[in-house]
């Protein structure tokens, strides 16, 4: 059962060490549910080292954090049946179809026989893929087995839905119509939490972190952040922090 919170995910001075090199460093931030949250940061940044933290698959050095009111460090198996998660690289079985892929995450999420019934058909239906539900994943486009991920991802009506570039590879119009997917899952109540290199798509989160070198650099909204920086562009905000970033690789 969920824990009661308030915050979707609250961190204090979490940080995450291999050897000598710090690859996250003492980040704090709180995100309120519901949010659409962008988590930013060039190759390097330490993103990828502080998401798996938060969605209990790695114990940090040191520091505080709960995700859906669970600890990271005694509870990452509640924070994992609290969340959703959809990777970079596509994460479905392409060697099954639609509702095969549908009815297994549902069934590894956990959803009864009837749960699973209601929200395949309701999910098939919503995505218009009644003509394509017994169609190989392997054979759709690229663009619709991302919107298929994520909707795959949310079956279960997670606390949060963790979103690791999830536009990656697409083109304009279908990156559009997957955000449109993402603000309607956000007004279910579902936290998201984005990372991207599109800073196009940076405009569209509620609030954004920025990281450089391990470190939560700015953190505001798109609109506070280019006035603070004087500018008019999400794309110079990150330029004119990640420039002066040492790190070549996550």
């Amino acid at each position: 059962m969920e824990s009661t919170t308030t915050k979707a995910i609250s961190c204090t001075e979490l940080s995450k060490q291999f050897g000598d090199f710090v690859a996250v460093d003492k980040i704090s931030f709180d995100v309120e549910r519901g949010e659409i949250f962008g988590f930013l940061g060039a190759n390097g940044a330490g993103k990828t080292t502080a998401m798996r933290m938060l969605c209990g698959l790695s114990y940090p050095t040191s520091g505080k954090a709960r995700v859906a009111g669970f600890d990271v460090y005694t509870q990452q198996e509640s924070i994992k049946k609290n969340i959703g998660y959809m990777s970079q690289k596509f994460s479905l079985y392409e060697n099954l179809s639609i509702l095969e892929n549908i009815e297994f995450f549902g069934g590894v999420y956990g959803l009864s026989d009837n749960e699973l019934k209601s929200r395949s058909n309701q999910l098939v239906d919503t995505l218009g893929l009644q003509q394509e539900a017994k169609k190989m994943v392997g054979s759709l486009p690229l663009g619709w087995k991302q919107k298929l991920a994520f909707s795959v991802a949310i079956i279960h009506n997670p606390t949060i839905v963790f979103l690791d570039e999830p536009t990656g590879g697409v083109d304009p119009v279908t990156r559009r119509q997957f955000w449109d997917l993402i603000y309607t899952a956000a007004g279910r109540g579902i936290t998201i939490f984005v990372t991207t290199h599109y800073m196009d798509e940076a405009e569209y989160c509620n609030r954004v972190s920025i990281m450089v070198d391990g470190r939560v650099e700015a953190l505001d909204s798109p609109t506070n952040l280019k006035a603070r920086f004087s500018t008019d562009s999400m794309d110079d905000v990150f330029y004119q922090l990640a420039r002066g970033a040492k790190r070549a690789a996550d």
